[in-house]
This record gives C-alpha cells, structure tokens and sequence, in this order.
C-alpha cells in the first residue's frame, strides 16, 4: 500500500464535490479520534488535505491554457485571478501543501491534463527539465527531448514541445507516478444534463460558463487516462474488492489497486462505499466521515469551493452523505428526451442526447471496474 498523494479523477458532474466533502472531514476525524481511549496507540500518517480542482486554473486561464471556452475572452481570463498559472504552479501548490505532512486528497477532472478534441499532446513548457516530488519526500524527472520549451504563436496549444510515447496528458509520466490514481464516474444520462443546467439562465450568471461544450463532458479523457496508466503498470492489476484480481504470471503489482467509484453505487451506499475505497487507498474508516453539519464544516466548504461558483451549491448545503431514500427507477431514452425538451428546449434536448449517446460507450467501459460495497466488520 501506497501513502502517494491520492488523485481522485473524473469527469463533470459525477456527484464528487459530495464525495470530496468527506475527505475535508477527514484532518478533524483523526485529532479527535486520537482523544478516545481506545484509539490512544494507534499512529496516524494519513491526514488529508484535500485540494479541490486545481488544474483548471491551468487549462481554462493559464498561460498554457489547452481549454478553448475562455480563448477569446481576455477580460474573464484576467479577471479570473489565474491568467498566469501553469501546470507547474499547480504543482508547487502541491509541494507547499504536503508540508504539513499530511496526505494529500486531489479530486479533478482528468481532461485538464488533456488536450481536447483529440489533439495530439505534447509535455506542457513549465514541466521541462524539473526534478521535483509532488507530495512526497522522493524526486521526480521530469525531463523531456524539448526543442526549446515554448509554446507556439498565437494561442498558447499545440505547444512547441516533444510528446512523451503513448501518453495523453501534457505531464510528464515521471510526476504522474507519484500519485495513487483513483476514478469516479457517472452515467452520462445524468451527468450531461446536469451539466448543460449549468450553462443556461439562470445558473450561466453564476457560473460564468455561457455555452455547453460536449468536448468537456470528460469521459473520452478519463477512459485514455485510465488505460495509459494501466499500461504502463501505475495502477492494477489487481482490482479493488475483486480476490481473484491477482496478477498473472510474470505480471507486476503496481502497489494500487484499480479503484473506480460509481456514483449511483455512492449514492445508494455511501458508508459501503466508502468503507472499500479506503480500504483500497490505506485510509481507516470512520461512520463520522459521513457527516459535517457544523458551521465550521460549512464555511470549510465555501472556502474550498468559492472558485467554481454556481457548481457545488448543493454539495456546500448539505450536511451529510447518507443513503438515498428512494431509488429512481431508470427512464426509458424517449422520456429522458421528453424530460430534457421539457426544461432546455427542443435543439438543446437533442444536443444532450447527442453528446449522452457519444459518452455511454466510455462509461459502460469503466463501469466494469467498479468498485462493490464492503460490508461492515
């Protein structure tokens, strides 16, 4: 088992920022847990400090910007307090995090480290030639056969930059290793629409996101992600909650299970769930992660969840993660269209059944992976 800086990836809207909420608990749970007799000998090295969608300062404002939502708006980009953040200074974040010594828990969308629309990638300028641990007390190399480590005129991708073989993120593989790789998905039927809510009056005021892109929508980026790094042995084989997932012969453990969350299995089960990924990820349960109903876990959230406005207002509301009471039974696609002509309009309905329609493939691919509820012990 790992102590790697965990790194939740996903795709938008797949119920994480709830399933975040746990993990801010987390640093709280273990000094108080500590005060009980029972716990007085245990050691804990597995405090959280939990860092919420970092990369998108990055890939939508940046100066190594790959996103094209904010190309032609300056004044937004500026305006967003990151027009000068690189994949590198995200990374620093990192560094200056992990000096507390706490365990580090990043839950992003994995197309940030991804060029769009199946662009060929190339390492990002700021990642050249450093030597430098993320979260950890080890080094990482992140040298690249670089011309000369800028990017291109005009918008700041394709970068003039050398690709590493096979990989397709703009990161090098040498830092990527140094994170503990987990996934959450969710079915595209509901994660699309969702998103498309956000993108439309009245919520596009607050989010300031005025279109619906489909190339955002993730689940392409996270499924070439999620086999890269299986190829290149940085997860699996083995595969969390699965006894018989033992490597083959002559088939290295990379040390991290194959962990994929599905959201609906989050939701139906959240204390099961939980219970196995921190198994999985070398963290020790606690019911009370499930919980934060004070109004120091509240501002917590706000703190942490101000830079992507009009996104998280339902998870920064809540108070807990608790089972659903009553199971939505799966609607027939004519319904879902009927459902969403209703809400966004014709053309709009059309569009998600499009882009739902081009994601289920990816989904039902990763959905295989997924990870069963550990019973209590």
């Amino acid at each position: 088992m790992t102590a790697k800086p965990i790194f939740v990836a996903t795709h938008p809207r797949a119920c994480s920022t709830a399933f975040e909420r746990v993990w801010s608990m987390y640093p709280i749970l273990e000094s108080f847990q500590l005060t009980r007799p029972t716990q007085v000998f245990m050691t804990r090295h597995n405090d959280m400090t939990c860092i919420h969608e970092p990369f998108g300062d990055a890939f939508y404002y940046g100066t190594e910007r790959l996103g094209e939502r904010f190309e032609n708006n300056e004044s937004a980009r500026q305006g967003s307090g990151f027009s000068n953040s690189t994949y590198k200074t995200v990374l620093d974040r990192f560094d200056r995090e992990s000096e507390e010594g706490k365990r580090l828990f990043i839950k992003d969308m994995i197309y940030y480290l991804v060029p769009p629309n199946r662009k060929p990638p190339s390492i990002a300028p700021s990642l050249l030639r450093i030597k430098r641990g993320v979260g950890t007390s080890g080094t990482t190399d992140g040298e690249s056969n670089n011309k000369n480590g800028t990017c291109a005129s005009g918008t700041p991708y394709p970068y003039d930059t050398e690709p590493e073989p096979n990989n397709p993120t703009v990161v090098p593989e040498a830092i990527l290793r140094k994170f503990h790789f987990t996934f959450l998905i969710r079915h595209p039927g509901k994660s699309v629409p969702s998103y498309y809510r956000c993108m439309v009056p009245p919520l596009d005021e607050i989010t300031g996101f005025y279109n619906f892109l489909p190339n955002e929508s993730g689940y392409d980026e996270l499924r070439r992600v999620f086999d890269w790094l299986r190829s290149t042995g940085q997860i699996g084989p083995e595969v969390a909650g699965e006894d018989n997932s033992q490597p083959a012969d002559g088939e290295k453990s990379s040390g991290v299970e194959i962990c994929v969350i599905d959201a609906d299995d989050l939701l139906d089960d959240p204390s099961g769930i939980i219970r196995a990924y921190c198994k999985s990820v070398g963290l020790d349960f606690h019911p009370d992660m499930l919980v934060w109903d004070t109004e120091e876990d509240h501002q917590r959230a706000v703190h942490a969840f101000e830079k992507w406005k009009g996104f998280h207002e339902d998870a920064i509301g809540s108070s807990d993660l608790r089972p659903r009471m009553h199971h939505k039974r799966p609607k027939t696609p004519i319904k879902e269209d009927h459902t969403w002509a209703e809400k966004f309009g014709e053309e709009a309905a059309n569009l998600i059944r499009d882009t739902v329609n081009a994601n289920i493939e990816d989904y039902e691919y990763m959905k295989q992976f997924a990870l069963r509820p550990a019973p209590e012990t």
